[in-house]
C-alpha cells in the first residue's frame, strides 16, 4: 500500500508531536517531515514530495499563509490543509484564496484529523460552510476592486501616467517639470487631474492609490 506522505509545520513541538504520534499509528500515511515556522516549510518541503501539508497558520518569522501562497506557487498539486486554534477569518480566508485546501481547527478529533487527511487526498476541501460562504464574498470583493482599479487607470493619460510614475518616486513639482520638459504650471494642471480621476485631494493619499494602479 502506497502511504500517504504527510509534512506538519507547526511552531509548537507538543502539537507536532502529537500530531506525529496520531498519524504515525495509521498504516496508510505516515510523516515524512516536520518544521517549526514557514519559512523551513517554504525552503524545504517541497524536496520530500508530500501529498499533505498540515500547516499552522500563527508562526514566527514567515505565518503559514504566506508559506502556503509560496508554496502552491511552486508546487500546485500539493494539498495543503490550515489548522488553527482560532477562528481567526481573515487568516483563514487569505490562506484559502492562496489555494489552500482547507482548514482545521486544532481541536478536532483524531479520526476527524485522519479522515481530512484522506479527503484532501482525494481532492475533496474541508471548508464549513460559513467559511465557504466568507470565501466567495472575499473573492467577489478583490475582483470588484480590480476592476474598479482598472477602470481608473483607463482615465489616465498617456502624460498623466508618467507624471504619475514619478510622484511614486518622490518627485517634486519642479523635478517632475524639469523632467518632462514642461512648465510648472502645466504639471500643476496635470497633478490636479490625476488627483480629481482618482478622488483624492492631497499628494500623500494619491501615491498610495498610484502605487496600486502602476506597480
Amino acid at each position: 500500500m502506497k502511504k500517504i506522505k504527510v509534512i506538519i509545520v507547526d511552531d509548537q513541538k507538543l502539537m507536532i508531536d502529537g500530531l506525529k504520534t496520531i498519524i504515525d499509528l495509521e498504516e496508510d500515511i505516515e510523516v515524512i517531515a516536520t518544521f517549526s515556522n514557514g519559512e523551513e516549510a517554504v525552503e524545504n518541503s517541497i524536496k520530500f514530495n508530500p501529498d499533505i501539508i498540515l500547516m499552522d497558520i500563527r508562526m514566527p518569522i514567515k505565518n503559514g499563509v504566506q508559506a502556503t501562497k509560496e508554496i502552491k506557487n511552486k508546487a500546485p498539486e500539493v494539498k495543503i490543509i490550515i489548522l488553527t486554534t482560532f477562528d481567526d477569518d481573515e487568516y483563514i480566508l487569505d490562506a484559502l484564496s492562496y489555494g489552500a485546501d482547507g482548514y482545521l481547527l486544532k481541536d478536532i478529533e483524531a479520526e476527524k484529523l485522519l479522515q481530512s487527511i484522506r479527503d484532501a487526498h482525494k481532492g475533496m476541501m474541508m471548508i464549513p460552510s460559513s467559511i465557504a460562504i466568507k470565501l466567495a464574498k472575499h473573492i467577489n470583493e478583490k475582483n470588484k476592486k480590480t476592476t474598479k482599479e482598472i477602470e481608473i487607470y483607463e482615465k489616465l493619460s498617456k502624460r498623466e501616467i508618467e507624471i504619475a510614475e514619478l510622484i511614486i518616486q518622490g518627485f517634486d513639482n519642479n523635478e517632475i517639470a524639469a523632467t518632462l520638459f514642461l512648465t510648472i504650471g502645466t504639471v500643476k494642471n496635470y497633478i490636479s487631474s490625476i488627483y480629481s480621476k482618482i478622488g483624492v485631494n492631497d499628494r500623500t493619499n494619491a501615491v498610495l492609490i498610484l502605487k496600486e494602479l502602476l506597480e
